[in-house]
């Protein structure tokens, strides 16, 4: 199964507010916003950390967590069948109140009608009442009806007539699952990659730690499958038989070594006055585990050393190979379960990855190639969600995962802003942006920006900010997008708009002296398209009189080279920046 959905009430900066699923989801936004936020509220539905009072947003005295699980597999429908919706669902909800205590409770289908109704059933105890029922014929035929008898023919009857029944949908008043604490793991794996996390403890075969997982695995599938192995363990087991004072028949072990027992006796002798005794026992090591005490792993990257030793984009390497090789072993053992499945309650095999700033310690080139492989990831039965600053983990063909998270105050609290529809309505119009995006990929840095500044080319991307510094009114929370062209900028309103991201179009009237009649009308008809699509609750348009040349002043244009000549010419002694162009840089920098 999978998450389908996450709902937040009062968690932290989270006032209510709730995500829709994806396979993998990636989390960006400003500093302070919220991002942590939404991971914790996971790892508190998961077990992983426990609440405390900073936890409850404001003065509130109820926090919630709810997750909609979907796609089911055979063995989950019968784990939650309870809980299982009409569309192959169960959603539950992790409750703390403000006194600290915790309850998961599920959202069960209830009939509508009363007396199919589960907590309803002590009304219907008696046989000539339950008769009376359309359900009599799932009754036993004899004898006194029990509660189960009851509840089994209410069940049957809802198979039955499912498309007849209305239901309500509401939240159980019981446990869920009857149980007062939910087994950690019953809803699959969690694994949480934090930004500062210790290489060596991910590598030490001792704990719980992915490598000591997969390492566990390996020994214990030696001592199954090998037999030198079983052989020292038969001869481990004997020789640790013969240690004890007596024999596997409760006689005297006749074989024991003196020296032990010339050490019971030296004890016995210092024992005597408290008339005590000594027995020295030997019970048999778990030989699995003397290979793990034994076990140091060093890392030789022409320099064999352990792995504290090493670089931090190193180590941060070695966690993530470590997961990708662990998530490899669980889906094999999950197709291996799947063949010899037989136990009707089990908890899910689902997989859920959680990293905070993947990016750390690993240089452009190495982000992407870890971004293609969480991609590969969570298309392995897995689900990953990430939490990022940088743009080499965005794609616009993963568009729907992006969640941006913001805080525009105390008040309003964390909101998450998401786009799960088509961008595009026209494949044409797809194709159009992804050729002018993938020119250059930075303008995957509109995502993360306060707000966007979209110009049509070069010479106003260099220029603007240039002019904005002079004035000291330059943003670094702003960014300035080459949108490639005129014709192109359209594309980019259409995607700010449906992400909610707050711009500014800076665009050229394009009515310069010997431009033909035809030329014109083509400009103004791109033009209105721009100003018939602006959002004005989140953007606006500056329109420069003709070009960014004649906004200069400049009368001799640089042709292929307009950036280097423009830069050039602001910074001669001459120029002389004109009240107007002041005036429209100061509000395209403006809030």
């Amino acid at each position: 199964m999978k998450i389908n959905k996450l709902k937040i009430k009062n968690w932290r900066s989270i006032i209510d507010e709730e995500i829709q699923f994806q396979d993998l989801i990636i989390l960006i936004g400003q500093n302070n916003h919220g991002k942590s936020n939404v991971l914790s509220s996971i790892l508190f539905f998961f077990g992983e950390i426990k609440i405390q009072q900073l936890d409850f947003n404001k003065d509130s005295d109820e926090i919630f967590v709810e997750i909609e699980f979907s796609d089911l597999n055979e063995t989950e429908k019968i784990t939650f069948q309870k809980y299982v919706s009409s569309e192959n669902t169960i959603t539950v909800r992790k409750t703390a109140k403000n006194d600290l205590s915790l309850s998961y409770n599920g959202f069960i289908q209830e009939p509508k009608l009363d007396w199919l109704k589960e907590s309803n059933v002590g009304t219907f105890s008696k046989r000539e009442e339950a008769e009376k029922l359309p359900l009599k014929q799932y009754l036993p035929v004899a004898g006194r009806i029990t509660k189960t008898d009851f509840i089994t023919a209410q069940q049957d009857y809802v198979k039955a007539n499912f498309d007849k029944i209305k239901f309500d949908y509401k939240l159980e008043e019981t446990n869920f699952l009857g149980a007062t604490n939910v087994a950690k793991g019953i809803f699959g794996d969690l694994f949480f990659i934090p930004s500062i996390k210790n290489a060596s403890d991910e590598l030490n075969p001792k704990g719980n730690s992915f490598f000591g997982q997969l390492y566990t695995k390996v020994i214990n599938r030696i001592s199954e499958n090998n037999p030198e192995f079983i052989d020292a363990k038969k001869r481990i087991i004997e020789l640790s038989k013969i240690l004890n004072k007596t024999d596997k028949n409760g006689g005297i072990n006749k074989d024991r070594p003196k020296e032990l027992t010339s050490l019971e006796g030296l004890l016995d002798d210092e024992l005597k006055s408290w008339d005590t005794k000594i027995d020295i026992q030997i019970t048999p090591p778990n030989v699995e585990d003397i290979f793990k005490v034994g076990a140091n792993v060093s890392l030789d990257d022409g320099i064999k050393t352990d792995i504290t030793r090493k670089g931090h984009g190193l180590q941060r390497a070695l966690i993530f190979a470590l997961i990708k090789a662990w998530a490899k072993v669980l889906k094999l053992e999950r197709e291996e379960q799947d063949k010899n499945e037989s136990s009707n309650r089990k908890a899910s095999k689902s997989t859920y990855f959680i990293f905070e700033e993947p990016e750390l310690f690993l240089h452009p080139q190495a982000q992407k190639e870890l971004f293609a492989s969480l991609i590969n990831l969570s298309n392995e039965e897995s689900q990953v969600v990430l939490c990022t600053h940088s743009s080499s983990f965005l794609d616009l063909n993963y568009h729907k995962s992006i969640c941006i998270v913001k805080k525009e105050n105390i008040e309003v609290g964390t909101k998450v802003l998401q786009f799960t529809n088509d961008i595009f309505e026209e494949n044409e119009d797809k194709k159009q942006f992804n050729l002018s995006y993938w020119i250059n990929p930075e303008r995957s840095e509109l995502f993360f920006a306060k707000k966007v500044i979209l110009v049509e080319g070069q010479t106003d991307k260099t220029i603007l900010p240039m002019l904005a510094k002079d004035l000291d009114i330059f943003r670094y929370d702003f960014t300035i997008i080459d949108c490639g062209s005129k014709d192109s900028i359209p594309l980019y309103i259409n995607l700010l708009n449906k992400f909610k991201i707050k711009y500014c179009v800076v665009y050229d009237k394009d009515h310069q002296e010997g431009k033909s009649d035809q030329a014109i009308k083509t400009a103004d008809k791109i033009t209105n398209i721009i100003e018939d699509i602006i959002d004005i609750g989140l953007g606006k348009s500056m329109v420069l009189v003709n070009d960014i040349e004649e906004e200069l002043g400049m009368f001799e244009k640089g042709g292929r080279n307009k950036a280097y000549a423009a830069i050039n010419f602001i910074n001669s002694d001459k120029y002389a920046l004109s009240n107007s162009f002041r005036n429209k840089i100061i509000s395209v920098f403006s809030e």
